[in-house]
């Protein structure tokens, strides 16, 4: 049987992988979000665009054959990553979600998984992380393992800071950082120059997220940007998107990419002034759907830094 209907995330899309698996897996599956794969995207796009971005560095066409293993390798590292990050999150943050209507039909929550259960599964889902690490050189090895104090520290964020949505744009994007290093063994001022783009990009939308929860948040004491920037938050999430889309250019041009870099950027930053411009605070099925139109937004960097390497 389907887990009860009333225990599903509110703002789960239909999964079939999720809702036909035994019911005793379920949960776990909910855990990791697999019937919510838009965050499992956000999370996998910066680590393609690190990897497109070193194959620029290296001054070649990104599509050789370890090209596509570490594209391969970064996808299944994201989605036992985000599992991880999201169960240690709700362990954290468990008393909250149960009085968040989006949030209480949680595993954790709604008594579907006990604490103890999640803390074995997301040490479960460390352990298959860190053997998709160790494929990778000792730079990138380093680097991941230093992610983990970001994800560590995200969960309290929201507790302390109006700016959560800060907190997550430099986790959420270490994968940049990351795939650069697994491609050539070092950093450089393009892909910090992304990094930041990134984090401006998550700012953006993350706090269209955030305006659904808007409400519950204000009741139990829960700071967001969309709390904090209010009716203001259309002129500054424009502003995050801008700073986004001219890092994210620059940082190709800074390894010579060319003008076919910037054409196909262009459709992701006509993508980006389509959110803006549609974008309803005040109606929260809204800004879950244009949230999730961040996946494609993703998809036209990653086709803008690939593609040029082609025929630039």
């Amino acid at each position: 049987m389907s887990e009860p209907q009333a225990l599903k995330p509110a703002d789960a899309v239909a999964a079939a992988l999720v809702d036909r698996a035994p019911s005793k897996l379920q949960p776990y599956l909910r855990l990791m979000r697999l019937d919510r794969p838009i965050g499992t995207w956000l999370l996998y796009w910066p680590c393609v665009f690190g990897l497109a971005l070193g194959a620029v560095a290296d001054s070649r066409p990104f599509g050789s054959w370890y090209d596509w293993y570490l594209i391969a390798l970064f996808g299944i590292g994201a989605i036992v990553m985000r599992g991880a990050g999201c169960t240690y999150n709700d362990i954290v943050d468990r008393d909250f979600d149960a009085k968040v209507a989006r949030t209480r039909g949680r595993p954790i929550p709604s008594g579907a998984v006990s604490v103890k259960q999640a803390w074995m599964f997301a040490a479960g889902l460390c352990l298959i992380g860190l053997l998709i690490l160790l494929q990778l050189n000792w730079l990138s090895v380093g680097l991941g393992a230093g992610s983990l104090l970001l994800v560590a520290g995200y969960p309290f964020m929201k507790r302390i800071t109006w700016w959560p949505q800060a907190w997550l744009g430099l986790t959420f994007n270490w994968g940049a950082i990351l795939g650069f290093a697994a491609q050539t063994g070092s950093l450089d001022t393009a892909d910090a120059m992304l990094y930041a783009g990134l984090f401006f990009w998550t700012l953006g939308y993350d706090t269209i997220y955030a305006h659904q929860d808007k409400d519950d948040d204000a009741l139990i004491g829960v700071k967001s940007t969309a709390r904090l920037l209010g009716e203001k938050s259309r002129p500054w999430i424009l502003g995050f998107y801008a700073v986004a889309f001219t890092l994210i250019l620059a940082a190709g041009f800074t390894e010579h990419e060319g003008w076919p870099y910037v054409l196909l950027m262009l459709l992701a930053g006509g993508q980006m002034l389509w959110q803006v411009h549609t974008l309803d605070i005040d109606d929260s099925e809204r800004c879950l759907k244009i949230f999730r139109a961040n996946r494609e937004t993703g998809a036209l960097i990653a086709a803008a830094l690939i593609i040029s390497t082609w025929v630039g």
